[in-house]
């Protein structure tokens, strides 16, 4: 069932015990999102009126990546912030600055690769066999560090078995043609493009090798002080995101709203195909906007014991699930419309 701008408002209203006449003024805020496919949920509640039932103007910012705007995120500069979980958020957490994740948006089955340069596939078969290879991360402490050396743990190496170069995703298809890497840790869309353009040859997905699963690795994150002085309005926003997400889920599902969730990431510019989007696999995520709590502890252990973050905080502080959790009371249960579709996750 499709929720009316209007119903969808009733709810949030009386979910959060608050009048409809509290945002007869919109709250103009500022959301950070990297463009990419579990960012669909952002740019829907945008395009289907969920932000503005909620009595919010929001403004979105295309970010790179969540880590380089934590600052931005702490310093109220940005409400909310949508992206992958870094070392930078354990660092800022340590530092008692105002974020805190509250709602999932991408977790397993995340269909991440490990890719293999063509002329070496018939080299590197084993993960004991990327022992002094050259390996592309994205970037410096971010989650795709944490994927690779829990990877390689399974052989009994460690991130120093390898030589680890950062290299941007879209550019990796250059790096692997130029042969100045063996391995790459890609993600949707762009490892489907190398992959079909013949410039790498699919090998790994982490996911079938990591526990604890399901993987917490992407999320939307907030500015607590905010949050504390806006207690009504931070929860219908959150509200208004989990709705969006539902929405992707049933997308994601194979839904007859998945069209239009291909559109409405075109129209952002998160990806450009719309035949790619269909045919690609998209990152799943909890319908209730949890975390799975065991993998954020695990992934700020990893962090720890390899000096990537000074200190740890304790797991009631990793993510506030007060506002997934009230937020799913509001909606009530997630319903899938597409139940002939089989698909881990998301549901």
């Amino acid at each position: 069932m499709r929720l009316s701008g209007a119903a969808f408002a009733l709810i949030l209203f009386a979910g959060a015990g608050t009048a409809a006449a509290e945002t007869a003024k919109p709250i103009a805020i500022t959301i950070g999102a990297v463009p990419s496919v579990p960012a669909a949920s952002t740019y829907l509640a945008l395009d289907e009126g969920y932000f503005r039932a909620a009595g919010f103007a929001v403004k979105i910012e295309t970010i790179d990546s969540a880590s380089k705007v934590i600052p931005y995120l702490a310093s109220n500069q940005m409400q909310v912030v949508q992206g992958g979980i870094s070392v930078g958020y354990f660092n800022a957490l340590a530092q008692g600055l105002p974020i805190a994740m509250v709602l999932d948006n991408a977790s397993s089955p995340l269909y991440h690769d490990l890719l293999v340069r063509p002329d070496l596939k018939d080299r590197i078969k084993t993960v004991a066999d990327l022992k002094g290879r050259t390996v592309a991360l994205v970037s410096p402490g971010a989650i795709t560090t944490y994927e690779l050396g829990k990877t390689l743990e399974t052989a009994g190496l460690t991130i120093k078995d390898v030589t680890v170069t950062y290299v941007p995703f879209t550019q990796m298809g250059a790096a692997f043609a130029n042969k100045a890497i063996d391995v790459a840790l890609e993600v949707p869309p762009f490892g489907d493009l190398l992959v079909e353009k013949g410039l790498a040859a699919r090998w790994i997905d982490p996911d079938k090798l990591i526990r604890p699963t399901p993987m917490s690795l992407v999320a939307y994150m907030i500015n607590t002080d905010w949050a504390k002085a806006n207690p009504g309005p931070a929860q219908r926003l959150v509200a208004a995101l989990l709705r969006a997400s539902r929405d992707y889920c049933q997308a994601y599902h194979h839904g007859p709203n998945r069209p239009q969730v291909i559109d409405t990431l075109v129209k952002h510019g998160a990806v450009t195909d719309k035949a790619l989007l269909e045919r690609i696999a998209w990152q799943a995520r909890n319908v209730d906007g949890e975390f799975n709590m065991a993998s954020l502890i695990d992934i700020q252990s990893w962090f720890f014991l390899h000096h990537m973050i000074d200190k740890t905080v304790t797991a009631d502080r990793l993510a506030d699930e007060s506002y997934a959790k009230a937020a799913a009371r509001q909606l009530g249960p997630f319903t899938l419309i597409n139940k002939g579709d089989h698909l881990a996750g998301c549901r």
